[in-house]
């Protein structure tokens, strides 16, 4: 029989050796809790929001101890703060008030197909077409069907592109459901053109691309769209699109113009589709104000960017100003005019005289003249 092993000498085991490049070895908020979190709610507990989107992109200067693990052909790495004029003394200061995530997006957006998918069938049932102002129909066709391309325009070259530059997963994301809002409305318009070309005789479903490209009312609005495209500083576009442009053009359509005026020529249906990318709007106009605000209170770099804020202002004011203007002649197509451009321009420059304000931005002198 062969002899069965025995154990020799003492039995030793590898030890951990720690040297202080771990992640454990670091003081997080909440190290001494038993509900541990990397970062400090805005609240006693931190909502679902903060949980999936605060802290998810990596950063050097937060837990990142290795520094970036890739970088871009230039050398660049990571998420580069240079890619913006404006300075914050910590970008991860920002929350987006929304507390938008990805259920919140898929809820949101999924209730306003619906809305807009009720409002059609239940305009196709009750035949309300038919009660249109004569001349409505064009204006629709026309001037509502261009409006699909700014907003295609701003959320496929404009939002898309910008959603991934700034330092930030928390500002990152937001962007990124503003690129959502402007293909989705965008979507909704063009949606709305088939279902009037279907179901109204004559309405011509296919002109608005002529009226986008050729009509002078909008060449103004064409340009500033393609020039705000082409801004390669993140902030700058963010700031240009939804402080300046949306002020002055887009709510100055939409709202002043469509939404005031369509019922009086017998429509009720197009004023809840624009209705809901007001809404969009508003949503989006809430998480760049909080931005900015934030960058302009900033302790150390404040006044830098306010000085760069409002050489931006300076710079695209002109630019949106003009576009509105030659949107003028749009006011006296309809049978039926209850506003005047003057006013409706007015009451434009008055919300950009209020975020400006509320930024602690001068007031341009275009704005008073």
């Amino acid at each position: 029989m062969s002899t069965p092993p025995t154990r020799s000498g003492t039995r030793d085991f590898p030890k951990p050796e720690f040297t202080d490049a771990e992640a454990g070895a670091l003081e997080f908020p909440s190290s001494t809790s038993r509900s541990y979190n990397y970062f400090t709610p805005a609240r006693m507990r931190a909502s679902m929001y903060e949980d999936v989107t605060v802290d998810v992109q990596p950063d050097p200067e937060r837990h990142l101890l290795q520094g970036w693990i890739y970088a871009f052909a230039d050398g660049q790495a990571g998420y580069p703060k240079d890619w913006t004029e404006l300075r914050s003394s910590d970008w991860h200061t920002f929350l987006d008030p929304n507390g938008e995530w990805e259920q919140t997006i898929y809820r949101n957006n999924a209730s306003a197909v619906r809305q807009v998918q009720n409002n059609l069938a239940n305009a196709k049932a009750a035949n309300a077409y038919g009660a249109w102002a004569p001349g409505w129909k064009e204006f629709v066709a026309r001037h509502v069907g261009a409006w699909m391309h700014a907003e295609h325009g701003l959320g496929m070259h404009l939002f898309i592109a910008i959603q991934r530059s700034a330092p930030t997963n928390m500002i990152n994301n937001a962007m990124s459901v503003n690129a959502a809002h402007k293909l989705r409305f965008a979507q909704d318009l063009a949606l709305y053109n088939l279902d009037l070309t279907e179901n109204i005789d004559g309405f011509d479903g296919a002109v608005h691309r002529e009226v986008w490209q050729d009509d002078e009312i909008w060449q103004p609005v064409r340009e500033n769209v393609e020039r705000l495209t082409a801004i390669v500083d993140w902030a700058e576009a963010l700031f240009a699109t939804n402080v300046v442009f949306e002020s002055l053009v887009g709510e100055l359509f939409r709202s002043e113009l469509v939404m005031q005026i369509a019922a009086r020529n017998g429509d009720y249906t197009t004023p809840t589709i624009m209705g809901v990318g007001e809404n969009d709007h508003t949503r989006d106009s809430g998480y760049t104000r909080a931005l900015f605000t934030m960058l302009v209170a900033d302790e150390t770099h404040g006044a830098h960017n306010i000085e760069t804020l409002e050489a931006w202002t300076e710079r695209w004011l002109p630019v949106s100003l003009a576009a509105a203007r030659h949107l003028q002649p749009l006011w006296s197509q309809p049978a039926e005019r209850v506003i005047r451009f003057e006013d409706s321009l007015d009451r434009a420059k008055d919300r950009l005289r209020g975020v400006l304000a509320d930024l602690r931005l001068s007031e341009p002198k275009e704005l008073t003249s």
